[in-house]
């Protein structure tokens, strides 16, 4: 019985470790799954909108141009993964997307951290000129990966 245990033990042990080094590998994805709009506005929506819902909105169309458009040359939506795209799944090159991850997200705090303070600030005219803005924008991408 003892023997049972230890093997069963060693054996989920095994398995949970060649799992795990498993997943290193896999392909990385350019853009994250997590990326994307659930639904665009027309003006006359976001005018009825509360200035700090407004704020929260246009945070979060910061968020999704700075992680998708440095990208565009290589995808517009999320899923699409080095590997698909033909760059070789090394470590050097997911160590370099892991870079590039890690800087984007640095970038993204220092500008929230500075929307947060001084956007309560703003007008809420320009605030609504700036989702439609940042909204046109994304629908541009979706434009843009039809023509290649």
């Amino acid at each position: 019985m003892k023997m049972k245990i230890i093997f069963f033990s060693l054996s989920l042990f095994l398995i949970t470790g060649a799992s795990f080094a498993q997943k290193k590998d896999v392909p990385k994805s350019i853009i994250s799954d997590k990326v994307g709009i659930k639904k665009y506005h027309d003006k006359e929506e976001l005018d009825r909108m509360q200035k700090g819902q407004l704020l929260e909105l246009y945070i979060e169309r910061i968020k999704l141009l700075v992680k998708t458009l440095p990208y565009i040359a290589f995808a517009t939506k999320p899923g699409v993964t080095m590997s698909t795209l033909g760059i070789p799944n090394t470590k050097d090159n997911r160590a370099t997307l892991d870079d590039e991850y890690e800087a984007s997200d640095a970038f993204l705090e220092t500008t929230l951290n500075f929307q947060r303070t001084m956007l309560p600030y703003s007008d809420k005219s320009n605030l609504v000129a700036a989702i439609i803005f940042y909204e046109d924008t994304m629908k541009m991408l979706h434009d843009y990966s039809e023509y290649r």
